[in-house]
């Protein structure tokens, strides 16, 4: 079987044929030319409005990069048409295989872009003898095309967090969808403020909010003010995660504080490799974690009464009522606030503030959740450990939309990966 029948059949063109593949030693090593010719009956396309118009000239050959064959690459060589438009003058012929002065196929693109979600950009590149550049090219158009034709309808709950993407505290605001029918990214903005959460309900608001159910967040009050504003119909969910979260910090504040004192006031160091067993949730620690836990609880420490303080508000999450779910959030936070554990007095007084948020919990009754956002924010921070960091927003906007974004990609006759 010849390789122009191979062609026909996994990249097929309506208007044009393949003469002949001829074996190109250059001075870049070995190729492939697949020397392209249009049909004797077909009319050439404007590149402008894509109506069928009358030939004016032939430029020079050109070549664009196809799919290599056995790492060997292949290359299609084309003399573009110009024609004679009636509405855009004397322009370049369209042509299927490419787009624009783009040097590589749309098939070579798409499959460029569908390794650079397996492998890091830079082994694609090695990998198939080509630049960075052209991968990130390849990838940018994936994901430009992908967002235009995805479909956001039936979007019923949304997670909206942020990350850390370089040092100085530079932000990424993240908006996934996190209901029961797909986890996806939907938005990224560089920073994390009112005016970045505010783009993506410009852009979105009213595609997605007729069928918006859910919001899902964190404390942080930039956030809290655009999700009241903009999305007041939809439940406001301030997750578990997040609450104990907070909790964690508090004790592991009033650990550090308290281990230094002990050492400088020449106690027993009963804290010292203590800090996970007071963190984790009892069945996840080890024997040897048991073991430590069962020591320091001997010791009547504020770090002990913090830990114990953060056991019973566990109780919160498993009431069925939310009138005895606040009740118990009150006196919880009475009793804290009596405690004299200043870390942890500030969550109580971050709790009484956002009560109603906290109630919103039960009326979601557990089906929304932000440990789904946290998996992605690791998915996120993956993606851009993988490609060794940005320079750019641009790269780490491409690379995340690319990786979490599940986006759509169009029908080939073939597909190469």
């Amino acid at each position: 079987m010849q390789l122009q029948t191979i062609l026909n059949h996994v990249e097929h063109y309506k208007s044009f044929v393949y003469r002949r593949v001829v074996w190109d030693e250059g001075a870049k090593g070995s190729a492939l030319r697949v020397e392209i010719e249009p049909r004797a009956n077909g009319r050439p396309q404007c590149s402008g409005c894509g109506q069928a118009c009358p030939g004016y000239d032939r430029l020079p050959e050109r070549t664009w990069e196809f799919v290599p064959l056995w790492q060997i690459p292949v290359l299609f060589v084309y003399a573009l048409r110009r024609v004679n438009c009636p509405d855009c003058g004397i322009v370049v012929e369209q042509v299927p295989w490419s787009q624009g002065k783009h040097r590589q196929t749309k098939s070579y693109r798409w499959f460029l872009a569908g390794w650079a979600k397996r492998l890091s950009w830079q082994a694609v590149a090695d990998i198939f003898g080509t630049s960075w550049d052209t991968v990130y090219r390849s990838v940018r158009h994936a994901v430009e095309w992908g967002v235009v034709h995805r479909d956001l309808r039936g979007v019923e709950a949304v997670g909206i967090d942020e990350i850390q993407y370089q040092c100085g505290h530079r932000y990424l605001t993240l908006v996934y969808q996190v209901d029961g029918q797909i986890r996806r990214l939907l938005w990224v903005a560089e920073n994390r403020t009112t005016a970045a959460l505010e783009s993506f309900f410009d852009l979105f608001g009213d595609e997605i909010l007729p069928t918006l159910k859910f919001v899902c967040s964190d404390m942080w009050r930039p956030y809290l003010d655009v999700v009241r504003a903009r999305a007041g119909d939809a439940v406001h969910i301030l997750d578990r995660y997040h609450i104990m979260a907070k909790m964690n910090k508090a004790i592991d504040e009033i650990r550090a504080e308290e281990a230094k004192r002990l050492k400088a006031n020449g106690y027993e160091p009963v804290l010292k490799h203590s800090r996970w067993c007071l963190l984790k949730r009892k069945e996840n620690l080890t024997s040897k974690e048991t073991v430590k836990l069962r020591e320091v609880l001997q010791y009547n420490l504020k770090t002990v009464r913090a830990h114990l303080s953060r056991e019973e508000f566990q109780r919160f999450w498993s009431y069925q009522s939310a009138a005895w779910a606040g009740k118990f959030l009150r006196e919880w936070c009475t009793r804290t606030m009596r405690s004299g554990l200043a870390p942890m007095k500030k969550v109580a007084r971050s709790l009484r503030e956002h009560e109603d948020l906290l109630m919103n919990w039960f009326k979601a009754h557990g089906e929304v959740s932000a440990g789904a956002v946290e998996g992605l924010n690791l998915k996120a921070k993956l993606t851009m450990r993988k490609a060794f960091g940005f320079r750019t927003f641009e790269g780490i906007e491409t690379a995340l939309y690319h990786q979490l974004g599940h986006l759509p990609e169009p029908e080939f006759t073939h597909k190469f990966c």
